[in-house]
């Protein structure tokens, strides 16, 4: 690494600096690599704006780039660094390369790894969202949280009880406020009762809560100009267009079907071996909530769109469930992002339109 009198009389001015980020809550990691060596490598506070003017002050007149993995710091450090004049990449923790013999982590051996793959052009971005697209996502994603909440509060119930010997372990009635109330019936404890009295006024507070998001939700839908191809997506509910919407908006901004697929996590892995070519299991990189409705409405789909009931027919002999129905999903948003594409809405026997001729 270069000394600290060598490093002032380097001129950054023209050269590209590429610069790894292990984001923490208090921390960044921070390596940078200029000409295929590392220039510099320091800690410094989690601060975007401060981050920017250190990496603008270190490597002044040099054009520098970024990565940090998606997480829970989200895209304003992206910002930060956009609005600097930093080109940034925002890449999937799944999609980063890791060595059989490399399962060491640490904060700057992370870093390190992003700025050498960031100089060797074998990082691949996610797409970034808009402040507004951002935000309209949050309705969908905390009526999860909480539903999520909700359902850890009703388990906890179910095992008071079961501890108690009120009910057996593999009574699997559905659980609701009137049940709770005449199992409490059968109790003479007010020590239990308070208990799980407390527990349902939180599980009613939840159900409260989750009622205001759908409210927002159903007046979001109506604004919506991606509403009415959603809705016609055989198999898609309020819900699920919702969750689609937010988290996909107008699918023809996708380049291609790769890109949408990459997305969404539906590729899959690929062997290769000569001239021979496997394809295995999806990557599952991208984006978990979209991969998991778009699974559920493939299942549904399949009952009301005959292609698709086709294709998994075809598949599921030689494939299994499992398989069969992650090609019926990408099959399916391939023909929304067609709808998307053409102006309208999902067709059961839709075709895209014949390339012109050369």
């Amino acid at each position: 690494m270069m000394t600290k009198q060598n490093r002032k009389q380097i001129s950054y001015e023209g050269k590209n600096v590429f610069v790894g980020l292990d984001v923490h809550k208090k921390t960044y990691a921070v390596v940078a690599r200029v000409d295929g060596a590392i220039a510099k490598r320091w800690t410094t506070v989690a601060d975007p704006q401060k981050l920017a003017e250190q990496l603008l002050k270190y490597f002044q007149g040099g054009r520098i780039h970024t990565a940090y993995e998606a997480g829970f710091s989200g895209l304003s450090l992206h910002r930060a660094l956009e609005k600097n004049g930093i080109h940034n990449l925002v890449v999937h923790a799944a999609g980063i390369e890791v060595a059989v013999n490399d399962r060491v982590k640490t904060d700057k051996r992370d870093a390190a790894k992003l700025a050498s793959l960031l100089e060797s052009k074998r990082l691949t971005g996610i797409r970034i969202l808009t402040k507004a697209e951002e935000n309209q996502r949050q309705l969908t994603r905390t009526r999860q949280q909480l539903v999520e909440e909700r359902t850890a509060v009703k388990n906890k119930i179910r095992m008071k009880f079961h501890q108690l010997g009120v009910i057996a372990a593999d009574e699997n009635q559905h659980m609701s406020h009137l049940w709770v109330k005449e199992l409490l019936g059968r109790i003479a404890s007010p020590e239990f009762t308070l208990a799980i009295e407390a527990y349902s006024h939180v599980w009613k507070t939840l159900d409260e809560e989750i009622a205001k998001l759908e409210k927002a939700l159903e007046q979001q839908a109506k604004e919506d100009p991606n509403e009415s191809t959603y809705r016609s997506v055989p198999g898609v509910g309020p819900l699920s267009a919702r969750i689609l919407s937010n988290e996909l908006g107008d699918m023809s901004q996708f380049q291609n079907e790769r890109q949408l697929f990459s997305y969404t996590g539906l590729t899959p892995s690929e062997y290769s071996s000569g001239e021979n070519i496997r394809k295995g299991h999806i990557t599952r990189q991208g984006n978990s909530r979209v991969r998991a409705i778009l699974v559920e409405v493939a299942w549904r789909a399949i009952g009301e769109d005959p292609a698709l009931a086709t294709c998994f027919d075809r598949l599921f002999p030689h494939t299994g469930k499992k398989r069969a129905i992650i090609a019926v999903a990408r099959k399916l948003i391939g023909k929304i992002r067609a709808a998307f594409q053409q102006g309208e809405t999902y067709k059961i026997n839709y075709q895209a339109s014949p390339k012109p001729a050369a």
